[in-house]
């Protein structure tokens, strides 16, 4: 471009002008806006003025309360101390309800889709078996009835109260169908009452296979027929205590 040009050009001005204003409102909160005017002049004329931004910002007015004071708190109940028997009591039903929960959580693929039709049993045969777990010894003596168990002469509900050990004693009898086809007398020693229980379901297995071989793949599957041999080591001399042995040292 020549100079001749650049001089036939126009002069062009520009002037930029920010106006803010504060105003406050009736709930404590100051609104600014700001407001930027931008004015061409062309050799000297004004040309063109044109609002390029209008900004309003809120701002909180300033308080003594600190942030938050309107909220409502919350309340938090004390904490109460439970007896030990009242601790107890609640483990056992949240014990209870787990095992419901997952017994009723479980797939019906594994449950067979009907159980197999009991075999008739002779009014006067008796098969007996024994069922162990851990240190409980459990004598069973499954006969021909309508599903009366009794436990050490006492009655099925009364030895073992709570559901979860009626519900593991009962398992044999539901896989196969045989739960109101039979009547079982069992005598039963050692250990606790979880123990007893898993010794009796033991002894139960194995008396059914007595009645009907066939049951055996069932019962295998479910875990019925394995004997649990955990026990508490027995007492030995020369030891720290009775079982308490000296830290191993390789070196």
């Amino acid at each position: 471009m020549s100079e001749e040009e650049k001089n036939d050009e126009p002069e062009v001005e520009v002037d930029v002008e920010l106006d803010v204003s504060e105003e406050d409102t009736p709930e404590g909160e100051t609104v600014i806006e700001a407001v930027e005017t931008e004015t061409v002049a062309v050799d000297g004329e004004v040309v063109e003025e044109e609002l390029v931004v209008e900004e309003v910002v809120v701002e909180a007015a300033g308080s003594d309360l600190p942030p938050g004071a309107d909220l409502e708190p919350i309340s938090v109940e004390p904490e109460v101390e439970l007896s030990a028997e009242e601790r107890a009591r609640l483990e056992a039903e949240e014990e209870e309800r787990a095992e419901r929960e997952a017994s009723e959580s479980d797939s019906d693929d594994d449950l067979p889709a009907a159980p197999p039709a009991p075999a008739k049993i002779a009014k006067d045969a008796r098969f007996i078996a024994t069922g162990k777990r851990k240190r409980s010894v459990a004598r069973v003596i499954v006969m021909a009835g309508d599903g009366k168990v009794t436990i050490n002469d006492r009655e099925f509900e009364e030895y073992f109260p709570r559901a979860r050990h009626r519900t593991v004693v009962n398992s044999p009898l539901v896989v196969t169908g045989y739960e109101s086809n039979v009547n079982i007398s069992i005598r039963v020693h050692g250990g606790g009452i979880s123990g007893q229980a898993g010794a009796v379901r033991h002894g139960i297995a194995r008396a059914l296979l007595e009645v009907d071989s066939e049951l055996r793949p069932e019962l295998k599957r479910r875990g019925f027929l394995t004997r649990d041999a955990r026990a508490k080591e027995r007492r030995k001399a020369g030891l720290k205590k009775a079982r308490k042995r000296p830290q191993f040292s390789k070196r």
